[in-house]
């Protein structure tokens, strides 16, 4: 049975839920939205997220600063995810519930299982797995039950608005796509050509997908399996330029697939370098990061002039500063 705190503490979610959704819904519907963040750690006392994704959603646990028995843990998120069932008028069984946890190394885009830190429900609750999504009147495939990640960082929704009113006839490199979605914004917003890297085949085939749902033109598009530093050398090599290019690295990386580990904190001079190596002469590079112990100083970057956007690139939905955000170009 539930304590008289965890009721408590169920009704104070589900009220600020209600109240967030509320507001919500009124601004995405004028966006042609229906995936946004209702809920963000607004309570100390609730560590929790939540993302709705059209009659589903997402709860997410984050590491609480004092150790509590699992199995009363996962009683308590199940309380949290009936409330929010209640609150945003979802089924149970469409609310996927999983828990973040610090590792030594960033998975973010890895599986949900209990081997990299998290803990989703099992059996019907576990979400209703693969959906369609309206962004700003672009759909996206999301999946809500198999990866920690959904494959839509919510979160980045007006960067990827001001690639797409920057790409009408450009050329477009987007750098550790993960599932495409600056790509497809990039299409919507006619750019001549996208090319989108990532060192995964899944998340490759990923961003075809979320291309073809749009029914945008695939012969503008090419999808590249390489190591972004390597793609990057070889392009500039060729004397290939690209007129915006996308830098949005994962924070840490050791995948077996490319050479060393990337440390975003600490190699981004390189990365924004070998960026810079294959833009061209009047063109942009969006570095966007949420690796919090960064310290951005385009001075270690020989030729490049930056300004910071961070301000203008996070959501309605999102609070504080989910990520930094500068534009990097040729000084």
């Amino acid at each position: 049975m539930p304590s008289d705190k965890d009721l408590e503490q169920a009704g104070f979610f589900a009220n600020r839920l209600l109240k967030r959704d509320r507001h919500l819904r009124k601004w995405a519907r004028r966006t042609d939205t229906n995936c946004y963040r209702v809920y963000d750690r607004d309570i100390p006392e609730l560590p929790l997220s939540l993302d709705r994704y059209g009659d589903a959603a997402v709860l997410y646990l984050y590491e609480r600063p004092y150790d509590k028995p699992e199995a009363e843990e996962r009683a308590w998120l199940e309380l949290m995810a009936e409330a929010a069932s209640a609150a945003l008028d979802v089924d149970p069984g469409s609310v996927a519930v999983k828990t973040r946890r610090r590792l030594g190394v960033d998975r973010q885009y890895g599986k949900a299982d209990d081997d990299d830190g998290s803990y989703v429900r099992p059996g019907s609750s576990s979400g209703p797995g693969e959906l369609v999504v309206k962004e700003n009147g672009l759909s996206f495939i999301v999946n809500t039950r198999d990866y920690i990640d959904t494959g839509l960082f919510m979160d980045h929704r007006p960067a990827r608005q001001m690639i797409r009113s920057r790409s009408d006839g450009k050329r477009v490199l987007n750098l550790f796509c993960y599932t495409g979605s600056f790509s497809v914004y990039a299409l919507a917003g006619g750019a001549s050509e996208t090319v989108g890297v990532d060192l995964s085949s899944t998340y490759l085939a990923w961003a075809e997908r979320n291309i073809a749902v749009n029914g945008l033109d695939a012969g503008r598009y090419r999808g590249v399996r390489a190591d972004a530093s390597a793609f990057l050398s070889e392009a500039a090599s060729r004397g290939e330029r690209f007129d915006l290019i996308i830098l949005d690295p994962p924070t840490f990386s050791n995948s077996k697939r490319m050479d060393g580990y990337l440390d975003t904190a600490r190699h981004w001079p390189r990365l924004v370098s070998g960026c810079l190596a294959a833009l061209a002469s009047d063109g942009a590079i969006l570095f966007s990061t949420n690796a919090r112990g960064l310290r951005f100083d385009a001075s270690q970057v020989p030729g490049a002039a930056a300004a910071d956007i961070s301000d203008s690139t996070v959501p309605e939905d999102f609070r504080g500063h989910p990520h930094r955000t500068w534009l990097v170009r040729h000084a």
